[in-house]
């Protein structure tokens, strides 16, 4: 690997790397859900899911889309979704797809 693509991708994996954002990642892995619905499974504030989501958007990991007073996210980057994918096989044996 050439040293931009090595801090490219220590950029994208650091921005993963937070515990909430990871779970984001996780929960729209198979579909596109509301920044409420979004809070809900992840149980904090709207403030806090906010926050991550932006973090993730200037990474290029995922989008959102505005219907009427909602707005929804979905991962734009189909790596990422590799990734995640990648991770639940090795780390989470139990998990079903």
């Amino acid at each position: 690997m050439k040293d931009e693509q090595i801090e490219a991708l220590a950029k994208i994996l650091k921005s993963m790397s937070h515990p909430i954002r990871l779970k984001i990642l996780c929960l729209l892995q198979n579909r596109e859900l509301s920044v409420g619905d979004i809070r809900k499974q992840v149980e904090t504030t709207n403030a806090n899911i906010s926050q991550h989501l932006n973090i993730l958007r200037a990474q290029g990991i995922i989008d959102f889309r505005k219907e009427a007073n909602f707005i929804y996210n979905r991962i734009t980057d189909k790596r990422i979704l590799e990734m995640i994918v990648k991770m639940q096989k090795l780390f989470c044996p139990d998990h079903k797809e």
